[in-house]
């Protein structure tokens, strides 16, 4: 049974299936061939995007044969039909996304037009949201601005430093350590704010360990969390 990740091509990134079941859904489930232009598209797309360097020197990668796999991979989770040898990741895009074609198009929008991001190869140990990899990184990047959280910090010192999730304050602190107990998070779905300027508004103030629980929060659950429910679900565990 064929294979989509074959010939030591590594498997596909929730990023690369959502862009995928993009051209599935538009494609109204009739399989465009591999010299199909909108099948070589998303291959030269799929081979620019800034992870996978070494293996994007291939041919075989993520050629147009490979997406076409793909795609009756997707297939078979919409309708049981055709290749049965596809992938977890597969089989959860399509469960998460089947029924939501105009979510896929804007989260394809967003990867088509941060993929000449400066991201990397690296996951690192940080959640993945699901967006997938190169909008998660994006978000991240953003986060660790520093002359964002430095414009954000000076605009919270003269209010006070306190976490917008669980309360934290340490009032008795200089100002120098308080700032450091705290860090920027962006409320806004990278895949909703797209390439524009973060503005300080979209940013919420969070101590650093409901920063981590909120990543947390949202790679588990596959969806986005807002402030107030991470506090909801912190005082309900309390």
């Amino acid at each position: 049974m064929a294979r989509t990740e074959g010939h030591g091509n590594p498997n596909w990134t929730r990023d690369e299936v959502i862009l995928a079941l993009d051209l599935f859904l538009s494609s109204e489930g009739r399989i465009p061939s591999k010299t199909d232009a909108r099948v070589i598209a998303l291959s030269n797309l799929l081979r620019r995007l800034p992870y996978h360097r070494e293996a994007a020197r291939r041919p075989t990668f993520r050629n147009p044969d490979g997406v076409g796999f793909k795609l009756l991979n997707l297939r078979n989770a919409a309708t049981g039909k055709g290749l049965g040898n596809i992938s977890t990741t597969d089989r959860a895009i399509w469960e998460e996304f089947g029924d939501r074609p105009k979510e896929v198009a804007k989260l394809a929008a967003a990867i088509r037009a941060g993929i000449d991001s400066q991201v990397t190869d690296d996951e690192g140990d940080e959640p993945e949201f699901l967006e997938g990899r190169l909008l998660t990184q994006m978000h991240y990047r953003r986060e660790r601005s520093r002359k964002l959280r430095a414009s954000f910090i000076a605009q919270k010192a003269s209010a006070g430093f306190v976490c917008e999730i669980c309360d934290l304050s340490r009032p008795t602190l200089s100002v120098e350590f308080q700032s450091a107990l705290f860090e920027a998070h962006h409320i806004v779905p990278i895949a909703e704010v797209g390439e524009r300027r973060t503005k300080l508004s979209d940013l919420a103030l969070l101590c650093a360990c409901c920063h981590r629980l909120i990543h947390k929060l949202i790679s588990r659950d596959r969806r986005w969390i807002s402030v107030a429910e991470a506090r909801s679900i912190l005082t309900s565990s309390a």
